[in-house]
């Protein structure tokens, strides 16, 4: 995704690669005891399918920290479920909506946040410098409550 600022209204492009490369992320170990952090869960009976983590940080939008759903179970309106109840996290605690980030080069995040209801809000492409990801960058994506 290409993201471009004119006249102060967020626009993008999408860029297909050549070839697709898979990503896997590690395990991570949450810290469920973070103050200031919320933990959402989806489940198949005793399997957790989904996970949303929020961090509320000095800004007045809660901040989507993580969101996961199984492959298995991706499509089936999951993630929308996750990200509304960080969004009636977000009104409880008074904010202004939620935030999150996504990578330029992970089309299929970006286009799920903006069907999501997300809006561009910014762009960074410094955060990887002198890392193996050097080529890649940010985009932050805002929705109100």
């Amino acid at each position: 995704m290409i993201p471009s600022l004119r006249q102060g209204v967020w626009e993008y492009q999408t860029v297909k690669f050549d070839r697709v490369e898979e990503m896997c992320f590690p395990d991570v170990r949450y810290d469920v005891t973070r103050e200031n952090t919320y933990f959402y869960g989806a489940y198949d009976g005793e399997t957790c399918v989904g996970l949303a983590v929020l961090r509320r940080e000095i800004f007045k939008y809660l901040y989507l920290d993580d969101l996961k759903v199984k492959q298995a179970y991706r499509r089936q309106g999951i993630g929308g479920m996750l990200i509304e109840a960080g969004m009636e996290q977000a009104r409880e605690l008074g904010l202004v909506g939620m935030y999150t980030v996504g990578q330029d080069n992970n089309l299929s995040a970006c286009l799920f946040y903006l069907k999501q209801g997300f809006q561009i809000g910014g762009f960074d492409n410094r955060t990887y410098r002198g890392t193996v990801q050097e080529h890649k960058a940010d985009i932050y994506f805002y929705k109100d409550c």
